[in-house]
C-alpha cells in the first residue's frame, strides 16, 4: 500500500476511534446507577478500511423474546440479520455470534433450518476458523467476519460484527438452529479480542501504550489457548502476525480504548450497554421444561430489565468473579479494578438430599468455590471426585426414577435446588422406571495453570428452576456498579411429588417420559398464569400431546410414535458422539452436550 494512503487510513482510524471514545465517555458519565470458547486456527485479521460503524443514536429501551427448546438440550431465540429471521442457540458461556450462511457446506448443506443469505453482508477481509470440542472430535465452523444489521426483540444495531459460516461439521443445524448467540462479556469474545488487537497493531504507537496490547495478547493466550469452558478443548491459536509482539513486564493497563471498543466491535448486548441503548445493562432468562413434565417457567429472554411483574428485591444477587492481574486478568488504569471474563459466581456449598457435600480434593485449596452459569450446557458439571461421591450416594449411575433427589447449591446464603424433574433422565426407551442423573465431570481449576477458576458449571437443569438475571454493570465504573447475577428460585414445594406422578403415569401407560421440541415463538402472548415471584408460567401439556412414547399397553409398537422416537434418539446420540463428552459411566436417554 502507498505510504501516503496508508497514513491517511491510519489518521482516519485514530480520529474515528477517539470520537467514538469521547461519545461513549459522554454517555457513560450520565448513565444512572442501578440497584445487576473457543478456537484453534484463530481469526486472521488483515487491515480493513471499514472498522468503525456508522454513528448511531440509541434510546434506553427494553425487549422480550420467547424461547425455542430442543428437548431441554438447547434453547434458542429468533434473531434478525439483514432481514432474515434465524433461530440461534442462547449461550451465556460464550460471547460471539455466528450463523450458517446459505453457501454453507458440510452438515449444514442439507439443514432443515433457515440459513443466512449474505446479500447484505459486508465482509471486511477477516477469516474465522472456529474449532470446538476436543482433540478427537475435530468439530469446526469456518467462514468470514463481517457486519450487517442485527435485530433482537425489537432492538436493532447497524454494523454488528459476526461470523457468516460457510463450512462446518457441527450439529447445530440438527437442533433446528442456525447458529450461536453468545451472551458473555466482551473480553470472552474471540471476535472482539482479535479485532481489538488488529486495530491496535495498525494504529500503534499513537493510540495505545504497548503494555495495553501486551496485556490483551497475554490474556488471549490464557483464555483462548489454555482455558476450558465446560469440556476439555483446544482453543484459539495465535496468528503468525502476532507472534513477534514482545511480552512486556506486567503493568496496569489503559482502559479507555478497551471500553470504547465495546461499542464498536463488541458482542450484541454488551454493545447495546456501551452505547446506552438499554434501560438497564442486563438481560434475564427463564427456561421452559419440555421433558419429564412439560411446563415450568415461560421460556423468555428479557433484555434491558426484569420481566414485567418481577421485583428486583425478590432476587438474590451475587457478584461476578473479576479476574485480577495475578489471575492473568485485566484491570482499569490506576484503580486496579478487575474486569469480568465470564458469568462466574461464588458458591457457598453444595448439598444432595440435605447432606453437605465435601469439597473437591483435586482443586487447589486456595481457589474459592465458584460456578459458571451456562445456558449452552445441558448438564450440571462438577469436579470428578465430587461427582463420583454423588453417584455413590445415589447407589450408582442408575436408580429409580420415582424416588426424587434434590441437588442444591447455596448461593449468597440461600439454597437454590435443582428441580427433581430436571435432575434425572430416562435411561432406556420403554422403561420409565430407571433413570440417571444429569451430571458430568469437568476439569478442575489449577491456580496459575491457565484457564478459568470455576469448578462447577451450572447448565440447563439448574436454570430451569430459577429466573436468572445477568447484570453487566458499568464498564467504566466497575466498583460503583459491578457486574452481578440475580437468582429467584421457581422450584415448587411439591416438585418431588410431581416427578413421582409423571413416572407413575408413564409406567402405567407403558410410555416413555415425555419430551418435545419447538421453535421460538414469533411473539409472546400474555401468560395464562404466573408463578413464584410473578414469573410467567408455561402451559402444561399432557404427554400424549407430544407423541414421544415407547409402546402401548398391549405391547404393540405405535409406528408413528416409534418413528418419531427413533428419529429423536438418532439425532441425540449423533450429537453425543460428535461432541464426545466424557459422561463417566452415566448412560442417559437424552444425551446432553454443550453446543460449543
Amino acid at each position: 500500500m502507498h505510504k501516503r494512503v496508508r497514513r491517511s487510513i491510519l489518521a482516519a482510524f485514530i480520529l474515528s476511534y477517539s470520537a467514538a471514545a469521547a461519545e461513549l465517555a459522554s454517555r457513560n458519565s450520565s448513565y444512572p446507577p442501578h440497584i445487576g470458547k473457543r478456537m484453534q486456527g484463530g481469526l486472521h485479521l488483515p487491515l480493513s478500511r471499514r472498522l468503525i460503524p456508522k454513528r448511531i443514536t440509541l434510546g434506553a429501551d427494553t425487549g422480550v423474546a420467547g424461547l425455542g427448546d430442543f428437548f431441554d438440550v438447547t434453547y434458542s431465540v429468533f434473531i434478525d440479520i439483514g432481514g432474515t429471521s434465524l433461530p440461534v442457540v442462547l449461550d451465556t458461556g460464550s460471547s460471539d455470534l455466528w450463523v450458517l450462511s446459505n453457501v454453507c457446506q458440510g452438515t449444514c448443506s442439507s439443514a432443515d433450518t433457515a440459513l443466512y443469505p449474505p446479500n447484505t453482508f459486508h465482509g471486511i477481509g477477516l477469516d474465522a476458523a472456529l474449532v470446538y470440542g476436543d482433540s478427537k472430535t475435530g468439530t469446526y465452523a469456518r467462514g468470514m467476519i463481517g457486519y450487517d444489521a442485527v435485530s433482537l426483540a425489537g432492538l436493532t444495531l447497524q454494523d454488528q460484527y459476526f461470523a457468516a459460516i460457510n463450512d462446518t461439521n457441527t450439529s447445530v443445524a440438527q437442533t433446528r438452529c442456525s447458529g450461536i448467540f453468545g451472551l458473555g462479556f466482551p473480553l470472552n469474545s474471540v471476535i472482539w479480542t482479535d479485532m481489538f488487537l488488529n486495530q491496535q497493531q495498525v494504529s500503534r504507537p499513537r493510540s495505545l501504550h504497548r503494555d495495553v496490547v501486551s496485556r490483551i495478547v497475554a490474556m488471549r493466550k490464557r483464555w483462548f489457548d489454555n482455558s476450558v469452558l465446560g469440556i476439555s478443548s483446544f482453543r484459539h491459536v495465535d496468528p503468525p502476525s502476532y507472534q513477534y509482539m514482545p511480552q512486556l513486564k506486567r503493568q496496569v493497563t489503559t482502559s479507555s480504548a478497551i471500553v470504547s471498543s465495546f461499542g464498536v466491535s463488541g458482542p450484541f448486548i454488551p454493545r447495546l450497554v456501551s452505547l446506552g441503548g438499554l434501560a438497564s445493562p442486563m438481560f434475564t432468562i427463564a427456561l421452559q421444561r419440555d421433558t419429564i413434565e412439560i411446563g415450568g417457567n415461560e421460556g423468555m429472554l428479557s433484555i434491558g430489565g426484569l420481566p414485567s411483574g418481577v421485583q428486583n428485591e425478590s432476587l438474590t444477587w451475587v457478584p461476578v468473579r473479576q479476574y485480577t492481574l495475578q489471575q492473568e486478568g485485566l484491570t482499569q488504569d490506576a484503580s486496579l479494578e478487575a474486569y469480568p471474563i465470564a458469568w462466574e459466581i461464588p458458591v457457598d456449598d453444595v448439598f444432595l438430599d440435605g447432606v453437605k457435600l465435601p469439597r473437591s480434593q483435586l482443586c487447589s485449596s486456595n481457589i474459592s468455590l465458584s460456578a459458571l452459569i451456562d445456558t449452552g450446557n445441558s448438564l450440571i458439571r462438577g469436579p470428578p471426585d465430587v461427582i463420583s461421591y454423588i453417584q455413590n450416594m445415589l447407589g450408582g449411575p442408575h436408580f429409580a426414577c420415582s424416588f426424587p433427589h434434590t441437588l442444591a447449591f447455596q448461593i449468597g446464603g440461600r439454597m437454590f435446588p435443582v428441580d427433581p424433574r430436571d435432575f434425572v433422565n430416562q435411561v432406556h426407551s420403554g422403561n420409565a422406571q430407571v433413570c440417571g442423573a444429569n451430571l458430568a465431570q469437568t476439569d478442575v481449576p489449577v491456580l496459575g495453570g491457565g484457564g478459568y477458576l470455576y469448578s462447577w458449571s451450572l447448565g440447563d437443569p439448574f436454570l430451569k428452576g430459577v429466573l436468572a438475571a445477568f447484570y453487566y454493570g458499568s464498564f467504566t465504573g466497575l466498583s460503583q456498579d459491578p457486574p452481578r447475577i440475580g437468582f429467584l428460585s421457581t422450584v415448587p414445594s411439591d416438585a418431588g411429588q410431581r416427578l413421582e406422578d409423571a413416572v407413575s403415569a408413564a409406567s402405567t401407560e407403558q410410555y416413555d417420559l415425555p419430551g418435545t421440541k419447538m421453535l421460538p415463538p414469533s411473539s409472546l402472548s400474555s401468560p395464562l398464569s404466573t408463578g413464584i415471584g410473578g414469573i410467567p408460567m408455561a402451559s402444561s401439556l399432557p404427554a400424549s400431546a407430544h407423541g414421544i412414547s415407547g409402546s402401548n399397553q398391549a405391547g404393540q409398537v405405535n409406528s408413528a410414535q416409534e418413528r418419531m422416537q427413533n428419529a429423536r434418539m438418532n439425532v441425540m446420540f449423533n450429537l453425543y458422539e460428535q461432541f464426545a463428552f466424557q459422561v463417566s459411566s452415566i448412560c442417559i436417554m437424552y444425551p446432553a452436550f454443550d453446543i460449543l
